[in-house]
């Protein structure tokens, strides 16, 4: 089991965030730091991973690492508090991390030693949910880091109530500054989870919701648009669903360039009306329905709960998205016209099943598959499979010039990008889910094992 840490309660800290605006909810919130001074976020030349994939896109690139030399494993941080389903972040001189404890937790990137851990609240009792496959449920989706304003986002699911709280912590030492409640209007938080990642765009932080494991109870996808400096009122898209079209992978939300959101959902429970489950959404950053992307044979996905939803949209070049999900299908689209149902450019059986988010370079994407991790060529209006590499994939990442993923045995591997050929592997701890994802910054790659991290230099 997870070892509990001590904690010191951060009162006057606390008292502060609360009394700061009417709309921000009170609860109880400790941290510990090894340090009682504020650090810098940032370091001349450092390289950040600040949000989930490295940027609002998902691309998972980080073109910013040295080639890859001779990686070795470097250190292996002490146990946390509980188990690790977040993608690491990496903000200058900090790798963050959050458990299902409701923990953040700053390590020195060089030695894995703990810089600060703030404790947002207890957790919610998996048995006190009606379904549901984590326990305690916590922080589920990844938080975002801004370096620009030293802050970090994150959603902790708490037992009173149960409700999802989001605190914005100081990056430097982990204090709350301030905290509000982040539930979708009209929805049960006893039946979302916000497995999702959180995004930063255009002065907001954006927080997805789907179901529990097991698709219990009247839960509908939702995004919830919060202002970043906690004032003012929150926004809410929900799909126009009859029930569940959840949008629950780790990846949660892609952000263009242009502010525009992009979801995948989930299966739906219509089964003779379109209400956009299995769906491609494209949003304005209004969260207005602008465009939508649905599988003729989307009934059928439905009654067969055989998500669409279990990847993030892919955003390819200036003008196409990938998308695939449970069927295995991958369906190339039109960014400008998504084509509403049916309406793909192509479509290909590419593997099994896809779960967790693609990384994308150019025009190749990666996608993660029970069967594999397999290349695909999208240019032009065809969709190719180039190759694969066998093992249930984690969501890949692109750094040092390899494709790097790790299996559901624990096995990181890099990849050559064009032929799929291991060019390096390390067998780690086995990963606690299936969508668990590395983060790769200033020259080491980090990597998730069950309630630990473990770092490995790339040169």
């Amino acid at each position: 089991m997870p070892k509990a840490l001590v904690a010191v309660v951060l009162a006057a800290v606390l008292c502060a965030a609360c009394s700061s605006g009417s709309n921000k909810s009170a609860t109880t919130s400790k941290a510990t730091s090894a340090t009682s001074a504020s650090t810098p976020s940032t370091q001349a030349g450092a390289s950040n991973w600040p949000t989930y994939h490295h940027d609002n896109a998902r691309t998972g690139v980080a073109d910013d690492q040295p080639p890859l030399g001779q990686p070795t494993k470097g250190w292996e941080s002490a146990d946390l508090d509980g188990a690790v389903y977040a993608q690491p972040l990496v903000a200058g001189d900090k790798v963050l991390v959050a458990t299902e404890a409701n923990s953040v937790y700053a390590l020195d990137p060089t030695s894995g030693r703990q810089l600060w851990r703030a404790q947002l609240g207890q957790a919610v009792s998996g048995g006190s949910l009606p379904c549901g496959n984590i326990d305690p449920s916590g922080i589920t989706g990844t938080p975002v880091a801004d370096p620009a304003s030293n802050t970090v986002y994150a959603v902790a699911f708490l037992a009173s109530g149960p409700h999802h709280e989001l605190f914005a912590l100081d990056l430097g030492t982990g204090a709350v500054r301030w905290h509000r409640a982040v539930d979708p209007r009209g929805l049960s938080p006893r039946v979302e989870q916000e497995r999702g990642a959180l995004a930063l765009s255009g002065g907001r932080i954006l927080v997805p919701f789907g179901g529990l494991f097991g698709d219990c109870g009247a839960f509908k996808g939702a995004i919830v648009a919060v202002p970043a400096d906690g004032n003012g009122d929150l926004s809410t898209y929900t799909v126009p669903t009859t029930g569940e079209a959840g949008i629950w992978n780790p990846a949660g939300e892609t952000v263009d360039q242009k502010g525009e959101v992009w979801v995948n959902t989930g299966n739906s429970a219509s089964q003779r009306t379109f209400d956009y489950g299995n769906a491609v959404i494209r949003l304005t950053p209004e969260l207005r329905t602008a465009d939508f992307f649905a599988p003729t044979e989307w009934a059928r996905l439905n009654s067969g709960d055989t998500d669409l939803g279990s990847t993030s949209p892919v955003l390819v070049g200036d003008s196409r998205v990938v998308a695939a999900g449970k069927s295995g299908i991958a369906y190339l689209l039109d960014r400008a016209h998504l084509g509403g149902i049916g309406g793909a450019l192509a479509q290909a059986d590419v593997c099994d099943a896809a779960f967790g988010q693609p990384a994308v370079k150019g025009t190749t994407v990666f996608l993660p598959c029970v069967d594999g991790l397999v290349a695909l060529r999208t240019d032009g209006d065809r969709i190719t499979r180039v190759w694969r590499h066998d093992g249930q994939a984690g969501p890949p990442i692109i750094a040092a010039g390899a494709v790097w993923v790790v299996d559901g045995s624990g096995r990181v591997s890099a990849l050559d990008p064009g032929s799929g050929s291991e060019r390096y592997r390390i067998q780690v701890g086995e990963p606690v889910s299936r969508f668990v994802s590395m983060a790769a910054a200033g020259g080491r790659l980090f990597v998730p094992s069950d309630d630990r991290v473990i770092a490995l230099s790339l040169r």
